[in-house]
């Protein structure tokens, strides 16, 4: 089986070396959380790390998993604020603690604990358009009264300046053939504080086996949370479908979704023989993906295959 990697548009800062990684030998998990770590520390990439789109309240909270396709041993931080990389701390949770995800004030102890950096992830830019986002759609009154304000109303409001609800996500299958996911995201911006998207729920935001492949999810979270979409496609494979009629019936499951957010998401998956397939279903616009296989000389962009619901 040849070694390959699949990431998405947000993963270019880190694919290049992932790949680097991957060929020289050096096993999934590593190669992944590498990969990402430059991802989350690049300032151009505005849903993920540093210079993540804030929540309402201006702060910028991060949401990262990582899983092991062998032992389904995963590791998932969410909510987490004041460090630059939220996918080194949750593969600390994966090899440190008898637990899978930790969020919110306990993901940011144990992050203090392991001695992970710390970092201001809401740079410059991000607070100015905040700032005005903030000034032309709450009251005077409420304003005055900020925080201590009802919050609900505001967040229906919540969707990127740059582009909607994305993430970066990264599938391996290494030279042992063993097969990884990882994922990191500052998720909404001008979300309700504490909200949590799928990339830190495992099964919905991503999952690997080794036996079968690997799939992760990008867009609107709520709608893979719902139909545990990374799950589904790595299950419908185990019960015999290929590739691309298990990607089908996943897409199948969202079309049954009704009432809350439906927009853009995008599926990226892999199987054991190294086949891949990236489907974004309700794009506005077309969308590109990082692909590198074995023999290849760098990773190179391709385009994203485009369904309607």
């Amino acid at each position: 089986m040849a070694r390959i990697l699949v990431t998405n548009s947000e993963g270019t800062p880190g694919v290049g070396e992932t790949a680097t990684m991957l060929a020289a030998g050096a096993g999934g998990l590593d190669a992944i959380e590498a990969g990402i770590r430059l991802v989350e520390a690049d300032t151009s990439i505005r849903t993920v790390g540093k210079g993540g789109w804030p929540n309402l309240l201006g702060e910028v909270e991060l949401d990262a998993a990582i899983i092991d396709g062998n032992t389904f041993r995963s590791g998932a931080v969410g909510a987490l604020k004041g460090y630059l990389h939220p996918i080194s701390v949750a593969r600390a949770v994966l090899e440190r603690l008898p637990h899978e995800m930790l969020v919110g004030e306990g993901a940011a102890r144990f992050a203090g604990e392991i001695g992970a950096e710390r970092a201001n992830n809401l740079i410059p830019d991000s607070e100015r358009v905040w700032r005005q986002w903030f000034e032309e759609n709450v009251s005077p009154a409420d304003q005055e009264k900020w925080p201590d304000v009802p919050l609900a109303q505001l967040c229906q409001q919540a969707i990127d300046p740059e582009k909607g609800m994305d993430t970066t996500v990264f599938l391996s299958l290494d030279g042992k053939g063993e097969i990884m996911a990882g994922v990191s995201t500052s998720g909404w911006a001008w979300k309700y504080p504490g909200r949590l998207g799928d990339s830190p729920i495992i099964g919905a935001g991503c999952y690997a086996d080794t036996k079968y492949g690997a799939a992760a999810c990008t867009g609107a979270g709520e709608m893979a949370i719902r139909a545990g979409t990374s799950r589904a496609i790595v299950l419908y494979m185990k019960m015999g479908l290929s590739l691309e009629r298990a990607v089908d019936e996943a897409i199948d499951d969202l079309l049954r979704l009704r009432g809350g957010l439906i927009q853009r998401i995008t599926l990226h998956s892999i199987d054991r023989d190294g086949r891949h397939r990236v489907v974004a279903v309700n794009a506005q616009d077309q969308l590109s993906y990082w692909l590198w296989r074995e023999g290849d000389g760098e990773p190179h962009a391709e385009p994203v295959e485009l369904v309607a619901l």
